[in-house]
């Protein structure tokens, strides 16, 4: 999966706007043709008439990520941040398919787009099956 990050995160980062230790990050599933962008996804209202419609079992906007561990790593010359895995079951219908996901901290006063995490194809999770997200994170060299 190849990561990204918005330039808005970084400069709500250095302006101490971001706590990993206590604010409430969220896992945003993008429809299949969502393209992110750096510079301007940089809130949850830039990127919100592209997240997947609410239904079998997807509800838009509230899945909160858990186990945030932040990491100084100075054998590879980097620092990191991960979540533990997410999942939706899908129920009723297919949930996807979607390209990727945005993660966004909530408790910033504008939502802030934390980066999307690319799936590197289309995902979707048959009726009953679940949609996993393995390894939810970012580095920063």
């Amino acid at each position: 999966m190849a990561n990204d990050r918005s330039n808005h995160f970084k400069y709500m980062l250095i302006t101490k706007k971001v706590d990993f230790a206590v604010d409430s990050f969220k896992a945003i599933l993008m429809n299949n043709a969502y393209v992110f962008n750096r510079d301007t996804h940089a809130t949850y209202a830039d990127i919100s008439a592209s997240e997947l419609a609410t239904g079998n079992g997807y509800t838009a906007n509230t899945k909160v990520l858990a186990g945030v561990t932040v990491v100084e790593d100075d054998t590879l010359d980097k620092a990191g941040v991960t979540w533990s895995n997410v999942s939706w079951t899908a129920s009723g219908g297919s949930i996807g398919p979607s390209n990727g996901m945005c993660i966004v901290d909530d408790t910033t006063t504008d939502d802030t787009v934390v980066g999307f995490v690319d799936f590197g194809a289309a995902q979707s999770a048959a009726d009953s099956g679940n949609f996993n997200v393995i390894g939810v994170g970012y580095d920063e060299t």
